[in-house]
């Protein structure tokens, strides 16, 4: 994954009414942290950090006006309430050939075999271990023509080359299962009729 350039600046107000107006100068309020640095509080260009967050665990170079440059990963990303807009990240500060552990979305491709069988989802995201500059966008997995009771679990998910499950191999992530028959309607039927008579 290549990493996305965004321009910062160093902040030192603090409060609802300095983050508002950082919002209202369309810019973010964030704080950056670890490797056991002093955490530094960041203003963050707004629109470019909204599109570089569409992409899950994006790499981040900060460059950070009279603050040097800052490789992260957004660890916590707090949002609106209503209007979905980003009111504050945590960035997490890494270095090239460190390990990370990171949710990564499961994406499923393919087709049920026929039957109108149903996919439960149990997980959307994997937890791995992987290189901070390396980080995956998705983890792929096929459903073609698995049939009612298949399973896939973590262990069966093909990850790319130096990425290692964080979780139980054995962990379910989906599941396929047979439609629910028409039965039960029926019954309630018949329990209708009988409170009538």
């Amino acid at each position: 994954m290549s990493e996305v350039k965004l321009s910062a600046a160093l902040r030192d107000t603090f409060g609802k009414g300095s983050a508002r107006q950082a919002r209202r100068d369309a810019l973010t309020p964030g704080v950056i942290y670890g490797h056991g640095t002093d955490p530094k509080h960041v203003n963050v260009e707004a629109h470019g950090l909204m599109m570089a967050l569409k992409t899950p665990n994006v790499l981040l170079s900060l460059d950070i006006a009279g603050g040097g440059t800052e490789l992260v990963i957004p660890k916590a990303v707090q949002r609106h309430p209503l209007k979905r807009t980003i009111s504050h990240v945590d960035f997490l500060i890494v270095k090239k050939g460190e390990k990370v552990t990171v949710e990564v979305p499961v994406v499923t491709e393919g087709e049920l075999a026929a039957g109108g069988n149903l996919l439960e989802t149990l997980l959307t995201t994997i937890s791995v271990e992987t290189e901070a500059t390396h980080i995956p966008t998705e983890i792929t997995v096929s459903i073609e023509g698995l049939e009612a009771g298949a399973a896939v679990h973590a262990s069966d998910l093909k990850l790319p080359a130096g990425t290692t499950l964080a979780v139980d191999g054995e962990t379910a992530v989906l599941q396929v299962v047979a439609p629910q028959a028409e039965e039960p309607a029926a019954e309630a039927e018949g329990e209708t009729e009988g409170a009538e008579a």
